[in-house]
């Protein structure tokens, strides 16, 4: 009977030589040093996962406020706490263009920003 040898394919460590083990260790801080990096700055971006909708006892001040300022439209998305105001109101136009209203904590218009439909750019 004879044994058979596991997977030749895997690589004994011993048998390096010492520049080859520090261009593998060079190498895997390099990946390491990278993966954390990227990984901060995916934290640091604006994420739709950490936003909160407006609660529904004041989202009817607030859409009223958002779809005075754009002249109508319908309320399609919204954010409390955001980093620029109290309130984000995403109004969808006609047209299809989308206006971002922010708002204060006494729903008053701070700013808006709106995007193009087509090139979703902002104007």
């Amino acid at each position: 009977m004879t044994a058979t040898r596991p997977n030749v394919a895997i690589m004994n460590i011993r048998s390096l030589n010492k520049k080859t083990k520090l261009a593998i260790a060079a190498g895997a801080a390099v990946l390491l040093a990278g993966g954390v990096s990227g990984a901060a700055m995916a934290g640091s971006a604006d994420d739709d996962a950490t936003d909160r909708p407006i609660p529904s006892a004041d989202l009817e001040q607030a859409s009223e406020a958002a779809l005075a300022e754009t002249g109508g439209g319908t309320v399609t998305e919204t954010e409390v706490d955001d980093e620029e105001s109290a309130y984000e109101v995403e109004v969808t136009l006609q047209d299809g263009s989308h206006v971002d209203v922010q708002l204060d904590k006494d729903f008053n218009v701070l700013s808006t920003e709106s995007e193009d439909a087509e090139t979703g750019e902002d104007d």
